[in-house]
């Protein structure tokens, strides 16, 4: 009496990453078995379908259903176009097809390859894994040899683009500037530069409702599903830190960061940064180069806050005139000093015992910048007649930018719908696809619209609380209340804190002498 068969029909195609849809091959593939259970009789209980999956490895979610039903009895014949459709690992093919499968009394047909596991002609299989295998070696080298090309040109090879950056429609190895993340990125850079921590830019952004990168990707690419994300899906300080330490947002391309022990193992490992793949200025840089540059000082010498909170706005700014260190805070009975860090973690040995009372730092930082930065009345009026006459009026400039890039995402989103159009025509996109993408884009163009039309109202209308708004923001710069991160950032670069000496005054007693240098970020002055 004959065995009755529930077949799966297996079928498995690698391919890149960003096509649409399942490919050609998958289709040929399942006519094809489809065909020859017909033929035979088997009836085909499911279908089980791995596009864009490496042979290499047997971690793929058709084969592991596949692998389910067998084990919960719902087949027992497996059918594949080839022995390669099941794998290119010839170990693990090999354990498959002489060991698991006739342990679970499964029978297994490999069309092309004539092979059958019920026909005792089958002592060519093994050599065919070997065979499967060298060509995914041979093929892994050759994709790695061009993977390397593209790198050593500068080409973008990342299956998703930076956060703050697009992939160009026309080169999918050319990074654009997005629009939509770009501003958060600049933000991150400018907080950072006025010695925000990383937690208190995370604090804000997630406070603001602002997507995180992960969440962000998620949100663009409908095919991915944040509930896979092992990660937070939140602004976290590592996350901060990693922007503000890539060299991408300077306009430079940084590539080759990880290797694999073999074609065969997905597991990488952490190059050396001298080993990296950098190429200059590939793509538009979101900072310049003096921001990435304070944010990465402001970073590295920031200290944490005590448990009392109090916050040491000179650090990484108030240096040692006699041995370049930094001025490192100490405190007693509730008054705060700042001594020679040199002096404090060697003694004697590493610099002389000198220090400054915090507040009086203060007192006399804040003294210097009112005076450099009182104007005339002439000047005064030139700056509020120039900012008038300024498309971006007192808003520096932000207002005319946003309105730039609205107009270039609008620009954008019409060559985007275009190519829907053409690719739902083709048939490479489905009408529901079609319909969903469409109706994203649409939606996204018509806000840009209407908020570039908000844009060019107001600016046409004027507003006489333009040169109000001009006053105030001067008068704040003219004459600070108090020293704050914001102003001390923007305008110091550094402030350097000699050994200082006692002399006798006229009346007798003893007077400290010390000399306090601030070195501003554009001039230098005592």
């Amino acid at each position: 009496m004959g065995t009755d068969y529930s077949a799966g029909l297996y079928l498995r195609l690698s391919r890149d990453d960003d096509k649409l849809g399942e490919s050609a091959s998958i289709s040929t593939q399942r006519r094809m078995l489809a065909a020859y259970a017909k033929e035979h009789g088997y009836l085909v209980y499911a279908e089980y379908v791995d596009d864009g999956y490496s042979g290499t490895s047997f971690d793929r979610p058709g084969f592991q259903r596949m692998i389910r039903d067998i084990e919960s009895k719902k087949i027992n014949m497996v059918i594949t176009k080839d022995l390669s459709r099941l794998g290119r690992d010839y170990i693990t093919a090999g354990q498959y097809t002489e060991l698991y499968f006739p342990s679970k009394g499964v029978r297994y047909i490999a069309v092309n390859d004539g092979y059958d596991s019920d026909s005792p002609y089958n002592d060519l299989a093994p050599f065919q894994h070997v065979i499967n295998e060298m060509y995914a070696r041979d093929a892994s080298k050759k994709i790695r040899s061009a993977l390397q090309s593209k790198i050593a040109a500068g080409c973008f090879i990342g299956n998703f683009a930076p956060y703050g950056y697009q992939k160009d429609p026309e080169n999918k190895n050319h990074l654009l500037v997005d629009p939509s993340t770009a501003q958060v990125v600049q933000y991150i850079f400018q907080q950072a530069g006025l010695g925000f921590r990383s937690a208190d830019i995370a604090r804000e952004l997630n406070r603001r409702g602002v997507p995180c990168p992960a969440l962000h990707r998620c949100q663009t690419h409908p095919g991915l599903d944040a509930a896979n994300y092992s990660r937070r899906l939140e602004w976290t300080p590592s996350t901060i830190g990693k922007m503000l330490r890539n060299i991408c947002y300077l306009g430079h391309m940084a590539q080759g960061k990880t290797s694999k022990l073999s074609f065969k193992a997905h597991a990488t490992i952490e190059k050396p940064r001298e080993d990296w793949v950098v190429v200059e200025h590939t793509h538009e840089p979101l900072v310049s180069r003096e921001a990435f540059d304070l944010a990465g000082q402001r970073m590295a010498s920031r200290t944490k806050r005590p448990a009392g909170g109090f916050h040491n706005i000179f650090s990484g700014i108030a240096k040692c005139a006699d041995c370049g260190h930094n001025m490192s805070i100490t405190s007693a009975h509730g008054v705060y000093r700042l001594a020679c860090g040199a002096y404090k973690l060697r003694g004697t040995s590493g610099c002389t015992n000198h220090f400054i009372d915090y507040e009086t730092l203060c007192r006399l930082v804040l003294e210097q910048l009112r005076k450099q930065l009182q104007l005339t009345d002439e000047q005064r009026h030139a700056l509020l007649n120039r900012a008038m006459e300024l498309p971006g009026r007192a808003d520096g400039g932000r207002t005319d930018k946003r309105a730039a890039t609205l107009k270039r995402r609008t620009a954008e989103l019409d060559r985007v719908i275009e190519q829907l159009y053409e690719d739902n025509l083709s048939g490479k996109i489905g009408d529901e696809r079609f319909q969903r993408l469409l109706a994203r884009y649409e939606a996204e163009q018509k806000d840009a619209e209407a908020e570039l039309q908000q844009i060019q109202e107001r600016a046409e209308a004027g507003s006489p609380a333009d040169q109000r708004d001009c006053s105030t923001l001067l008068a704040q710069w003219e004459n600070p209340e108090a020293l704050t991160p914001d102003l001390l950032y923007r305008l110091v670069d550094r402030v350097e804190i000699s050994q200082g000496r006692y002399e006798t005054g006229p009346d007798g007693r003893r007077v400290k002498r010390q000399q306090i240098k601030i070195i501003y970020r554009f001039s230098s002055a005592n």
